[in-house]
């Protein structure tokens, strides 16, 4: 049994309950690294001569009575999880029991995609997706779609078809439909559109456009909408973190199709950043505000921190602190409600493959072993539910 959210006390103390054993966390528990990683444990005094490997042993059998991040995520009120793929979701007992207990909400990486779901023009193959929903629903997570329209990651009787304006919108309309209506009441919120802006704020040059026109993006939120009124709408795309001409054209194009009755609920920032490019916190926690002037929630939907390699203890903490930094602008905003992170252990990471020299992007290493930027965001949820109970006052 675990007690939290309003059971959360004003004299700041925690109480996990795990089995027969109590551990009391104080608000003054220390998160820190040594020799990879120590917690320091605070029971009214100060842990005092002890080896490191003493310590570490009290950091392992503190791991396994802490809060995991979906208890303190539930407790703050704000959906923490991460993209799933559904082959190790089927095959690897650790990758799906870390997965249900940190996460309290989750994204297919691509199992909902176009080429996997739609591979034929006369063809739907949801078996990985079904696993996907099927596992959230019987672990109390929320599900993200992802996505319906994008430009890459398509088969090629689209990539390489040749049909008529006409033909293009009834296969579009029909990949929706067909989609959004199999996951009716089992989705919590849909990337409708995917990267449709470049970098210097134009329309992507993708197969909808040239074969539909800047149209497709009105309907391809309507035909969504139809098939599930109760599902959130959102755009999704990279680089519009901060604040840019990338962003403003974002905020243009969603203001746009406010203004013309397009149904859409919100923006997602996909947040794949480095210790070389991240964007401002400040920036960002202005870019969700301009947002939430227009009635529309933001989810940061695909965050991963990526490292250049060899890893060291100084990058790590600097991971970490871009993770707690971006996270803390989320919970200092009212129209932020998902933070979610592309993956989870860098066993299963997209980074290495895309980013010659880089790796160690998550926060579980390969061995799903918690990294610095785990606790980095344990604690900021903690704090953060301590705080709220305080201005509460409950």
């Amino acid at each position: 049994m675990i007690i939290h959210g309003k059971n959360l006390n004003r004299s700041a103390s925690l109480i996990a309950i795990k089995g027969e054993r109590f551990l009391s966390l104080k608000k003054g528990l220390l998160v820190g690294s040594l020799s990879g990683l120590v917690v320091g444990l605070f029971f009214g005094c100060f842990i005092a001569s002890q080896r490191i490997h003493d310590l570490q042993s009290q950091v392992e059998n503190m791991e396994r009575n802490m809060l995991p991040l979906r208890s303190l995520a539930d407790a703050r009120g704000i959906l923490v999880g991460t993209a799933v793929s559904a082959t190790p979701l089927r095959n690897e007992a650790l990758y799906a029991e870390t997965l249900s207990r940190e996460f309290n909400i989750l994204t297919a990486d691509n199992a909902m995609k176009f080429e996997s779901i739609h591979p034929a023009q006369n063809l739907y193959l949801f078996e990985g997706a079904d696993a996907i929903v099927s596992y959230a629903e019987a672990n109390n997570m929320k599900v993200r779609g992802h996505t319906l329209v994008w430009h890459n990651q398509l088969p090629s009787w689209i990539s390489m078809g040749s049909f008529s304006r006409e033909e293009w919108i009834n296969i579009l309309r029909d990949h929706i439909t067909t989609v959004v209506s199999r996951y009716q009441g089992k989705i919590y919120a849909w990337d409708v559109v995917n990267e449709a802006v470049n970098d210097d704020g134009s329309l992507r040059d993708t197969v909808w456009l040239r074969n539909i026109g800047p149209e497709y993006l009105d309907l391809a939120f309507r035909w969504a909408h139809e098939a599930d009124p109760n599902a959130l709408l959102f755009y999704n795309d990279y680089g519009g973190e901060g604040l840019n001409q990338k962003s403003n054209a974002i905020y243009d194009l969603v203001n746009g199709l406010l203004d013309r009755g397009v149904p859409i609920n919100g923006v997602g920032l996909q947040m794949h950043v480095s210790l070389e490019y991240s964007p401002s916190p400040q920036e960002v926690a202005e870019n969700m505000a301009r947002l939430s002037n227009l009635g529309l929630d933001v989810h940061i939907t695909e965050l991963d921190v990526r490292l250049e390699l060899p890893v060291t203890e100084e990058k790590l903490a600097a991971q970490a602190r871009i993770y707690q930094e971006l996270l803390e602008v989320c919970l200092n905003v009212d129209n932020c409600k998902a933070f979610v992170m592309w993956g989870f252990t860098d066993r299963y990471s997209w980074i290495s493959s895309f980013f010659r020299g880089y790796g160690s992007a998550l926060i579980f290493d390969s061995s799903y072993h918690a990294k610095p930027a785990y606790y980095a965001l344990w604690r900021c949820l903690l704090n953060s539910s301590f705080d709220q109970e305080t201005s509460d006052g409950s």
